[in-house]
């Protein structure tokens, strides 16, 4: 069979990070997140944690190549308007199924076409897509009845998700007036924060015993999902620049560093306050660093991912420790504090790139006849201009206001349907009624086995 060639278009390396990259993100979620969720949880909750987390990979992808790709990154749906903000709203939604759709150049509006093919485009931003009610997921453990959580989140990526990424990043309005979310800090971490936060409080608290008992079943569990997380954000954030150069290089270095500082900033808080260093307090600490880089990666200098790593971990510690104690916080059973690590410092993470981003960043270069000229992103604050953070700010407040709203109607039309709170009794006994089966199993003989013992194949013949 003759080898088929690549079109003049596509560069091989590029093709072969983003991939790579999507692959990294793709197990942020699986076995990541269902890892760290399955460990943090109750021994009772395990089961539940993981399978809800495997059921929102699934249901996104198929929803997300049916149609919702294009919805965030197609052609703008002008019909809704000739022009304004709802001529850049959305995009037509689509199947990209066809061998056209899957081996064509891909294009993302705001930034042209890319050396690598649309399937490769279409997977890296279903990983990120799948992620995000993931982490929303966070938030209603314990108690999510799992016939409800699968039609709810092919909602929420409908109405939700697809929404704000085609206006962050599709071609929509906020994009294309300067706002920067360079990978999901609004797009995903602040709408998964909120929509969690909504969610939390429509389908009510945890059983008291539960909220009572807050302890993880297996803390190595949440070690290697919280690894996972860290190193996968490599590909999370350094895929984000549509090719393997220098802006990448800058992003994963960026990442990195605001991540370990906000860790050691949040040990020091720990003892500043003379509370004890706990793994779990860190991992909380890790997290806010990694969201908080994540809308300014490719935007801000090597001071700037400092400078964010410190403010977004004091912040963050600050409500979870102390605001969390006043209302409405408190009167909302947040079950790992998504509306903090994901909501506030996503929130923080897209103002201070309005604050810190530096203009001199090059995201790439273009040949001129004076030489190669870097095309960086829009400077912040420090760097001379306030436009930035302005835009950064209205974008905000959208994604605050449109995930919120969005994710109450949704919940209350699903629940017309679906009892959204899992049954009384199935709450009080855990994975054993949702699933059949248990994490680490007590009572081996429900397996089979007279006495717990496995029964030789000879004596089970008679022999």
């Amino acid at each position: 069979m003759p080898l088929l060639e690549a079109p003049s278009w596509l560069n091989s390396g590029d093709t072969a990070w983003q991939m790579t990259a999507a692959t990294l993100v793709g197990f942020m979620s699986i076995p990541g997140l269902a890892v760290l969720y399955g460990g943090v949880m109750q021994k009772r909750w395990s089961i539940n944690s993981m399978m809800l987390t495997f059921g929102a990979f699934a249901i996104v992808l198929v929803v997300w190549v049916l149609y919702a790709f294009k919805m965030g990154f197609g052609t703008p749906f002008h019909g809704l308007a000739s022009s304004g903000f709802l001529g850049n709203f959305i995009g037509k939604p689509g199947p990209v199924l066809s061998p056209s759709e899957l081996q064509s150049q891909s294009n993302i509006p705001l930034l042209g076409s890319q050396a690598f093919p649309e399937s490769a485009l279409v997977y890296f931003q279903f990983v990120f897509a799948a992620i995000t009610p993931i982490l929303m997921l966070g938030s209603v453990l314990g108690r999510i009845n799992f016939k409800a959580w699968i039609p709810f989140v092919a909602l929420w990526i409908t109405f939700v998700y697809a929404v704000n990424a085609f206006l962050l990043w599709g071609g929509g309005f906020f994009g294309a007036h300067g706002a920067l979310d360079f990978s999901g800090g609004y797009v995903i971490h602040l709408s998964s924060g909120v929509s969690g936060f909504v969610a939390a409080w429509v389908i009510g608290p945890r059983l008291q015993r539960d909220r009572e008992i807050d302890a993880p079943n297996n803390v190595a569990m949440v070690a290697v999902g919280a690894g996972l997380l860290w190193i996968g954000w490599n590909g999370f954030n350094g895929g984000d620049p549509y090719a393997s150069n220098m802006s990448a290089a800058a992003a994963v270095l960026n990442t990195n560093l605001c991540t370990a500082v906000a860790f050691l900033v949040w040990v020091a808080c720990d003892y500043i306050t003379h509370r004890k260093p706990s793994l779990l307090g860190g991992v909380n600490g890790m997290i806010t660093g990694l969201v908080a880089i994540t809308p300014a990666a490719g935007y801000v200098n090597g001071w700037g991912a400092i400078a964010l790593g410190v403010i977004a971990s004091v912040l963050v510690y600050v409500s979870i420790n102390y605001l969390s104690r006043v209302r409405p916080f408190r009167n909302v059973d947040d079950t790992l504090g998504v509306v903090y690590t994901h909501g506030f410092a996503g929130l923080a993470g897209g103002l201070l790139t309005g604050v810190f981003a530096d203009g001199a960043m090059a995201l790439s270069y273009e040949k001129t006849k004076h030489g190669l000229v870097a095309f960086g992103s829009a400077n912040g604050v420090v760097h001379g201009s306030f436009t930035l953070l302005k835009w950064q700010l209205f974008a905000g407040m959208w994604v605050i206001v449109w995930s919120g709203v969005v994710t109450f109607i949704l919940l209350k039309l699903v629940g017309l349907f679906v009892p959204l709170r899992m049954s009384q009794e199935n709450m009080e006994i855990g994975d054993t009624a949702e699933h059949g089966h248990e994490v680490y199993p007590s009572d081996v003989p429900s397996l089979g086995f007279p006495n717990g013992i496995p029964v030789p194949a000879e004596e089970k013949a008679g022999v």
